[in-house]
């Protein structure tokens, strides 16, 4: 992220490991990449091995509306070179998703905590309906900096600065092969539905792309001033 002389580098990693859920070994590479924290999502308790483990670094966070007694923590505040703070929270969906905590109302309660540290808050939604994104994003109109969401893997076109100065965008994308199926082997995945039979899917590796999305915010107010969405060809 050089050419966008970016302060912080905010990445879902919870499908870094061959697809599926996060490793230690596997989160260290993402670090070493410039990296500075990974939010996550529904796969991360994928490696049931390892989730104690991962979820152990306070540099890697989980939806912060699982019950009480789940392992790690659903938010962070992180510090910029130049000594300015960012909180950042992970938030999960429930429409055709688990029934967690309702996310509205948890995000309620961890803004405020967040607010006593921080103006800026960076939000990641990883939730499954658009419509669920799309009405978080105007409930915390104003109130975070911004509400990206993740998930689905494929990237929107929606990009915007809501009225009250919170950037929005439906979903940040994936970073992997686009000669794919979300990621994943054509092949494979296309059988699975023919069949409905279980099938073993690996990830593709052609047409290697990174999508994501650049933010600038306001240091005092906390308000976005711009937002960018980035596809990049590896």
């Amino acid at each position: 992220m050089d050419r966008y002389n970016a302060d912080i580098v905010i990445a879902n990693g919870e499908n870094a490991a061959g697809g599926f859920g996060l490793t230690v070994d596997t989160a260290k590479e993402l670090f070493n990449q410039g990296i500075h924290l990974l939010t996550s999502g529904n796969h991360i308790w994928d490696k049931k091995e390892q989730v104690a483990l991962v979820l152990g670094d306070p540099r890697v966070i989980r939806p912060a509306n699982y019950p009480d007694g789940a392992p790690g923590r659903g938010s962070a505040i992180l510090t910029t070179p130049g000594g300015v703070k960012v909180g950042i929270l992970n938030l999960e969906g429930r429409v055709f998703m688990k029934n967690l905590e309702c996310p509205f109302l948890v995000a309620d309660r961890e803004i405020k905590r967040l607010k006593l540290e921080t103006a800026i808050i960076l939000v990641d939604f990883h939730a499954e309906a658009t419509s669920e994104k799309s009405a978080l994003g105007w409930y915390l109109d104003g109130r975070v900096s911004a509400v990206i969401g993740t998930h689905t893997h494929v990237q929107t076109a929606d990009e915007r600065i809501l009225t009250q100065g919170t950037a929005f965008m439906t979903d940040a994308g994936m970073t992997g092969g686009f000669d794919s199926i979300i990621g994943m082997g054509k092949e494979e995945t296309i059988n699975k539905f023919l069949t409905q039979l279980p099938a073993k899917f690996e990830v593709a590796k052609k047409d290697i792309r990174l999508n994501g999305v650049v933010i600038g915010v306001d240091e005092q107010s906390g308000k976005a001033v711009s937002i960018e969405r980035i596809n990049i060809s590896c």
